[in-house]
């Protein structure tokens, strides 16, 4: 409960302080906050030393924030156009593609959190998580050998971009091949129904956008953004699944 206070009073403030401001809230989904709060214990009590996370821009102002820890005095800055950056990147758009890195402590041992800056927009960021999470995988000295309980990939999807961009289908493709995999990567679609601009109807050819992933048959859980202990549960059981059978996993994050 208090974590969905904070991220209702973020963007609460924002939406105050910023009128007319692009800020692509996380309104309706902000049970992803606590969502990705139980992913890192779960994950750390698993052995996970660190998490690699990308998304796009939808919900990235708090998952920044709240969950990577970056100050709220310095998102405020990017907001008025102070930035620490060269001129020529400093770009309105720009807040939503800085990466940012953050520690959390698990149970007295500490998980590091690195958020991957996206080079471009919507799903471009997913093949740079793998092929960072299997980078970080290696094992310091044993050649060859990766780890993959200690490094989780998770990938924030869009509900429109999900089933809407060849680049998921492609990276879900190589997700069970010797050269590419990483253990399985815990997928979160946060589903708000509109996608940018579209309703569901006009944007997809399936019911959920999910639907992609059946292909590459992997565990589909749908929960309700309104229902916080059913998100919270749904994500103790993906990452349960992804420590025992090392294959990727998916929640569908329906929210209003």
């Amino acid at each position: 409960l208090r974590r969905l206070h904070e991220v209702d009073g973020l963007e609460r403030f924002l939406g105050r302080a910023y009128v007319g401001y692009k800020r692509f809230s996380v309104e309706g989904t902000d049970a992803l906050i606590p969502m990705l709060d139980a992913i890192i214990e779960e994950s750390g009590r698993a052995g996970a030393r660190e998490l690699v996370i990308g998304m796009a821009h939808r919900g990235r102002l708090n998952v920044l924030t709240n969950v990577m820890g970056k100050p709220f005095e310095t998102l405020f800055a990017e907001f008025e156009g102070r930035f620490d950056y060269a001129d020529e990147t400093a770009t309105g758009d720009v807040k939503y593609h800085l990466g940012y890195v953050g520690v959390r402590d698990v149970d007295g041992q500490p998980v590091l959190l690195r958020l991957v800056p996206n080079p471009s927009h919507l799903e471009v960021v997913m093949p740079v998580v793998e092929g960072v999470a299997r980078a970080l995988q290696r094992v310091p000295g044993a050649a060859g050998m990766r780890d993959e309980h200690a490094v989780v990939p998770v990938a924030i999807h869009g509900d429109a971009a999900f089933p809407g961009e060849g680049i998921v289908a492609e990276t879900l493709n190589i997700s069970h091949l010797n050269a590419y995999r990483t253990g399985g990567t815990i997928h979160i679609i946060v589903n708000n129904q509109v996608g940018f601009t579209t309703d569901p109807i006009d944007a997809r050819s399936t019911h959920y956008a999910s639907d992609l992933a059946k292909g590459f048959e992997m565990p589909i859980f749908h929960v309700n953004a309104d229902d916080p202990h059913g998100c919270i549960t749904a994500v103790r059981l993906a990452c349960a699944y992804r420590a025992t059978f090392k294959k990727d996993v998916l929640i569908d994050l329906v929210g209003y």
